[in-house]
This record gives C-alpha cells, structure tokens and sequence, in this order.
C-alpha cells in the first residue's frame, strides 16, 4: 500500500531542513577566514621593492655617504574613506546584509535549520540574528577602516566585494531552497 518509512501523514511530522551543498555551507565560514586572513597579513601586502640598490646589503664602500637624513614626509590617502565608492559598497553590504537576515529568519521560522555555525549562535532570536548581521555589517566597514588607514587601498575595496559576494550567493541559496 505504499506506506511511509517515517510514519508520518503527508509529511507532517517531518522536520523541514533547509538542503545543503558543499560549496553554499563552506562559502560563508570560508569568507569570514578570508578577511581575517587579509586584515591580519595586510602589512605583507605592502611591502614594496626598492627601485635603487641602496641600504646595507648594496652599500658601496667607494660611495660618499649621504650629506643630510631627511624625513620623509607622510604620504597622503588616495581617497577620503567615506567616497562615493565605498559609500555605495557599504551601503550594498548593508542592503544584501538586511536581506540575508529576513530570507534566514523567513526560513528558521518555516522550520528550516541554519547552515552557518555563527550566525547558528545568533538565530535563536530575531534579535540575536539582527544583531548577527548588524555585526557583520560593521565588522565589514571596521576592517575596510583599518586597512584604509593603513594605505592598502585595494584590500579595503575587496572586502566589502568579498561580503558582498558571499551574501549574494547566500540569499540565492535561501531563496531557492525555501522550506513551506
């Protein structure tokens, strides 16, 4: 007669989990250790080869030696951080981060279970999972701070890029597997 391995009527007493694949569960945790990464090891990303042989390990002994130390003066930023660039990073970082948070709560409160390990602390409450993404917003615009101020420019774009992207992918995946 076809019946149920579970038991259950039409599926009923069935718990909804949200599907999984490798790469939408590895992608978020795999962000998050990419920009620690970044923010951790951006003074090996600026470090640049001098052009002249010059210092200890080129001195010539025959050279005269430098009539004055000068100071050189600070280099200035390339950009004010909050530009038209950033401001419009920033504020689609925090646009995909508002809608990450309602796609994930639509699907917990469905039944669905949530695949980050983090956020998994965070979303036993609504407000435990706004204050999740309202972290992750400003951890964003925090470490694209500090490596502005530290002059590595590109890095400070790529990390809203890399959020960006990471919740982009996370949203299509909740959208396309949403528990009813």
């Amino acid at each position: 007669m076809g019946g149920r391995a579970d038991g259950g009527q039409n599926g009923l007493h069935v718990r909804r989990l949200m599907l999984t694949t490798r790469f939408s569960a590895i992608l978020r945790p795999t962000a998050r250790a990419l920009i620690a990464v970044v923010a951790l090891c951006c003074t090996a990303f600026g470090q640049q080869r001098s052009s002249g042989n010059s210092g200890p390990l080129y001195s010539d002994s025959t050279a005269d030696p430098p009539a004055a130390i000068t100071a050189l003066p600070e280099a200035p930023s390339h950009h004010s951080f909050w530009d038209k660039e950033n401001i419009a990073l920033f504020g689609t970082v925090a646009g995909l981060s508002a809608a990450d948070f309602a796609a994930t709560r639509a699907n917990l409160q469905s039944g669905g279970k949530e695949l980050d390990p983090v956020t998994r602390l965070f979303g036993r409450s609504t407000a435990g999972l706004a204050a999740n993404f309202g972290g992750e917003t400003a951890g964003v615009v925090g470490i694209s701070y500090f490596l502005h101020k530290t002059g590595h420019h590109k890095l400070e774009r790529l990390t809203s890029l890399i959020n960006i992207s990471a919740s982009s992918i996370a949203i299509t995946y909740d959208l396309t597997h949403r528990t009813k």
